[in-house]
């Protein structure tokens, strides 16, 4: 096993990435949003992921965590084995690849860094594209759900709003957050839970790029957020609140969870306390 893929920080730049990119036991994962975006140029020897085989598919919660059995096909197709060192990065952002490091720290897989800004910084840096697909070599990966306080139900948040020390962190935008736009049968926001846009974390002048922290921190402490607390973050599917949740765990938030079911669950029932 390479030591040297071990080191990478969670947040790697692009520049650190590409001084890595041989080392065994790494693993590239490109997530995107847009599947030809893959084709068209990726990460050298990165993998494609599908973002919908990081959500359930089925049921009145599509967006919910696939069971243990789903996700040790997932991970074992990917190659993924105990010593991997995963390097996520996505088309958006931040999004999926956030989705999917938030899985794997469910899984226990603590392995792992963000790629910061994705494919935008990784192009803005002038390093190469590759076209190549990498197919993984297969590995036999059992995942089971080792971490499940990085998850939160519908049942303990609701138990759990207006608790000190507890917080939600809604990533949607302000109109979804004020009721105003969304596709679900209610609209408005869990109450107490404080707004702030997945995109306004990026730093849109350095290639999405996580914006600078000690700025990200006084926003999200001016909203009532500081890192000793207990933040759970949800968007509509838990894709936007993918990126918010990692961002949390870059910024020294210990206590970050993600409520998979989000607002496409508590929009869309008729007993969740809902406020406008």
């Amino acid at each position: 096993m390479s030591s040297e893929a071990n080191l990478l920080p969670l947040i790697v730049e692009p520049e650190q990435l590409a001084e890595h990119l041989d080392a065994p036991s790494l693993l590239v994962i490109d997530v995107p949003l847009k599947a030809e975006s893959h084709a068209q140029g990726h990460v050298p020897g990165a993998v494609f992921l599908d973002f919908k085989r990081l959500l359930r598919g089925v049921g009145e919660v599509p967006n919910e965590v696939p069971d243990e059995a789903a996700l040790s096909k997932l991970f074992s197709s990917l190659g993924l084995t105990r010593d991997t060192h995963v390097v996520a990065y996505d088309d958006e952002g931040g999004g999926w690849a956030g989705r999917l490091l938030w899985t794997l720290e469910l899984i226990g897989h603590t392995r792992y860094s963000y790629l910061n800004g994705g494919l935008h910084a990784w192009r803005g840096a002038g390093l190469p594209l590759s076209t190549e697909t990498t197919e993984p070599t297969p590995s036999d990966y059992e995942a089971e759900i080792l971490h499940p306080e990085v998850a939160i139900e519908r049942a303990e948040l609701v138990e759990r709003l207006g608790e000190k020390g507890f917080a939600v962190w809604d990533a949607r935008s302000r109109a979804e957050y004020d009721g105003e736009k969304g596709d679900n049968k209610r609209l408005g926001h869990i109450p107490g839970a404080v707004n702030l846009d997945w995109t306004d974390a990026m730093d849109r002048d350095r290639d999405l790029r996580l914006r600078d922290y000690a700025e990200l921190i006084t926003e999200l402490e001016a909203l009532g957020l500081t890192p000793d607390m207990e933040v759970v973050t949800h968007c509509q599917s838990h894709h936007r609140s993918g990126f918010t949740w990692l961002v949390g765990k870059a910024l020294g938030f210990e206590r970050m969870r993600g409520y998979a079911g989000s607002w496409q669950e508590w929009g869309n029932r008729d007993d969740t306390p809902i406020e406008k």
